[in-house]
């Protein structure tokens, strides 16, 4: 039976740890490249929502407008009675 010896073993396991770590260096950035497109995505698309939902609460708005205060027209306007004396 033969025997590696022990610096051929120790280099052989450093030589693979070192491919391992070249091949996660790659993996990382690919995953981080992936993320910054997926933020970007991400950014896009809220913006997006941001302006449609703009666009709907302006249409809200038109359709039901919020009453901002009284009209003074209206007080003037409202049938009163006339108690006069005579």
């Amino acid at each position: 039976m033969e025997h590696t010896p022990p610096d051929t073993t120790i280099a052989t396991k450093v030589e693979l740890l070192l491919q391992k770590h070249a091949d996660l260096q790659r993996r990382f950035a690919a995953l981080q490249a992936e993320s910054a497109q997926l933020s970007a995505e991400r950014d896009l698309l809220r913006s997006k929502h941001a302006a449609a939902r703009a666009r709907i609460d302006a249409l809200l708005e038109r359709l039901h407008p919020t009453p901002h205060a009284p009209l003074p027209a209206a007080a003037s306007t409202a049938p009163e009675s006339n108690h006069e004396a005579g």
